[in-house]
């Protein structure tokens, strides 16, 4: 006889604020469990408990899943139900390449159009990662390593290219690839957005992109060394 059902760890995350909420709500706050890296790829995602969370029946839950299967976060099987989506290994390394030529294209644009504001953004979010390292706070480096390019690109001016880059950092985020390399390795990592910074405030264009593809070469290297045996992974086909 089998045993009582495991509480899916999406559940302990959700927060719902008020009873019966709007459908849009249901999907921002599935969408940010989903990428704060604490609901691993491979969890169920029980449409009822969810529902009884939000004091809502399955039909907006069901909704906002499809949408998120639309944005590659969560997925669907028959006879299975939903579930925080799964990457191969090779998935996870095309999208980084993804990221990489998006990134390339929205800092080449962001250098020419930054002003002082966006320096300081720049900074706040570069010292929030540092601050992260100091402490060893894995979490906060995953969380602010994104905000760090993201502040980067966000002077660009295409709104389009901003969204597909986000698109493509989110389909990541369940797996948190920093989150399983060395803190050496997190160090040097760093160094790159030592450089990064440095190059963006003085509008040096070349130095940057040298920069960022120092930076994205170490990403592939720190994703060659995952860990495949710990579940997060979905076999290849």
């Amino acid at each position: 006889m089998p045993g009582p059902r495991r509480r899916s760890a999406l559940i302990a995350r959700l927060v719902s604020e008020h009873p019966h909420s709007s459908q849009a709500a249901i999907l921002d706050e599935l969408r940010r469990c989903l990428l704060d890296g604490e609901v691993p790829p491979g969890t169920p995602i029980p449409l009822d408990e969810v529902a009884a969370v939000f004091g809502v029946s399955v039909i907006p839950v069901r909704e906002s899943l499809k949408t998120l299967i639309g944005e590659g976060l969560v997925e669907h099987r028959t006879n299975a139900g939903y579930a925080v989506a799964k990457l191969t290994i090779a998935e996870l390394r095309e999208m980084y390449l993804v990221r990489e030529v998006l990134e390339t294209a929205a800092l080449t644009a962001a250098v020419a159009s930054a002003d002082e504001s966006d320096d300081a953004r720049a900074r706040a979010a570069h010292q929030a990662l540092e601050d992260a390292i100091l402490a060893n706070d894995v979490r906060g480096y995953h969380r602010e390593s994104r905000s760090f390019h993201l502040a980067l690109v966000r002077s660009c001016g295409m709104q389009r290219l901003l969204k597909m880059l986000e698109s493509a950092w989110n389909v990541t985020e369940p797996v948190r690839p920093m989150a399983h390399v060395a803190e050496s390795e997190r160090e040097t990592l760093h160094l790159d957005h030592n450089e990064m910074l440095t190059a963006f405030v003085a509008r040096d264009t070349v130095a940057l992109l040298r920069a960022a593809g120092t930076h994205h070469g170490r990403l592939r290297s720190s994703l060659a060394g995952l860990p495949t045996d710990t579940g997060l992974f979905a076999d290849p086909e």
